[in-house]
């Protein structure tokens, strides 16, 4: 039996149900949530240059170590091809030196300066050679672009965001649960969780844990892993998590 409270209300005072003590605990055996991709991330543009081609579009699925950008880099070779006729030359200024020295015809001051001269000129090549590299961005693991936000022959700054993508093939669900189910729920504990979007359940195991517990809310963010390989799976994708304690 629940006891009836007063609640206060404009004209008058309201009856409420109020909890008995033993119904504190009690807690809905389904909780909203969420699909969510293990990898994703953002790909920038790590030099200024126009982008040359984006092969795939928003949607599109890619492999691992396929170019999802493409930039025209032909100042940065160009670049790169005088830093190593550059360094070329200093290499031979050195050789020369070096030869004079052990004829006892220039000092080691000379020397000393032919060698930083090489130096320098070699670490030039290898910035230039680095940059040239950035001037294409492969896939670090095989999913999906998510959204475009560059298009092909348009000039690009350092920083600026190109293609956001994700990893579709090892999905996450992510819920928040009371965290007084903390002292039951582990890692490995295996539920089901209904998607709304497909109109089925599936197979699910706790993985992680939050790290933090609400203060406010007395809640904590947990993810389970969902057991097989399911086309119709998408990030974004919610549902309920049939998840309850086990009973008394």
């Amino acid at each position: 039996m629940k006891r009836l409270g007063w609640l206060l209300a404009v004209g008058g005072m309201l009856p409420v149900a109020t909890p008995q003590a033993g119904e504190l605990n009690v807690m809905p055996s389904a909780l909203r949530a969420q699909l969510v991709p293990r990898q994703f991330t953002t790909l920038s543009a790590e030099v200024a240059a126009k982008v040359e081609k984006i092969p795939f579009r928003e949607g599109e699925r890619f492999k691992k170590g396929e170019i999802l950008v493409q930039l025209d880099c032909t100042v940065h070779k160009s670049q790169l091809e005088k830093a190593r006729a550059l360094s070329h030359g200093a290499e031979k200024n050195l050789a020369t030196v070096l030869r004079l020295q052990e004829l006892k015809s220039i000092g080691a001051l000379d020397v000393s300066l032919a060698e930083s001269k090489v130096a320098e000129s070699r670490a030039e090549v290898h910035v230039m050679a680095t940059l040239v590299q950035k001037c294409t961005i492969p896939a670090t693991f095989a999913g999906r672009v998510v959204e475009q936000k560059a298009r092909e022959l348009q000039f690009v700054q350092t920083g600026q965001p190109i293609l956001e993508i994700l990893d579709d093939q090892h999905l996450e669900l992510e819920l928040i649960v009371p965290s007084r189910w903390l002292n039951w729920l582990g890692i490995g504990t295996a539920f089901q969780v209904a998607i709304d979007e497909t109109g089925r359940r599936y197979p699910v195991k706790l993985t992680r844990i939050g790290a933090r517990v609400d203060p406010v809310s007395q809640s904590v963010k947990v993810f389970g892993e969902v057991h097989g390989a399911f086309a119709e799976l998408i990030a974004g994708m919610s549902g309920q998590a049939e998840l309850a304690p086990p009973a008394p």
